[in-house]
């Protein structure tokens, strides 16, 4: 079974939702990607547009550029590959309908939970952060400007130069 971790490590932020890829999806039921899809168009009205969408040109290219996926050409995809939301990754066990799927979908409704719960912990801290940041900024500021200050009061004054001579 699949750890907590690596699971999380498998969902992406894609067109601003949680989305799991078909081809981790397919590792995890251990299916092959095609026969994963192929189920899928199989039973197309259980996933519309929120539930799963494919990926555009763009998209895959940039997650291939970021994990190293093998290049189109070379025993690569030859389609771009499926988003499924946390909405069709449950569609998912009930079209795939094994043991497998059902052990795998509680693990993967456990993942996309742990981050529901932590991630707005992490936005309320780094909301902190950002608070302290600035207000130590401002004292830096501050500071610079006393110390400047001090600077120009300990430079002693240009004694006036006396003439030699008459």
């Amino acid at each position: 079974m699949f750890s907590l971790d690596t699971i999380v490590q498998r969902i992406f932020n894609i067109r601003g939702q949680r989305v799991m890829l078909d081809a981790d999806l397919a590792l995890m039921y251990d299916v092959p990607t095609s026969r994963l899809n192929e189920a899928v168009k199989r039973n197309r009205a259980r996933f519309p547009e929120d539930f799963m969408f494919q990926l555009t040109k763009e998209e895959h290219a940039s997650l291939r550029s970021q994990f190293a996926m093998s290049k189109t050409g070379r025993g690569g995809r030859r389609t771009e590959p499926f988003a499924f939301t946390e909405q069709g990754v449950a569609m998912l066990s009930a079209v795939l309908n094994s043991e497998q799927a059902v052990q795998v979908n509680v693990a993967i409704f456990r993942a996309f939970v742990w981050l529901r719960r932590t991630v707005p912990a992490y936005n309320e801290l780094a909301a902190k952060v950002e608070e302290l940041e600035n207000a130590v900024g401002k004292h830096d500021e501050s500071i610079s400007l006393i110390l400047e200050t001090l600077r120009q009061l300990i430079i002693p004054p240009d004694k006036e130069k006396r003439r030699i001579g008459f």
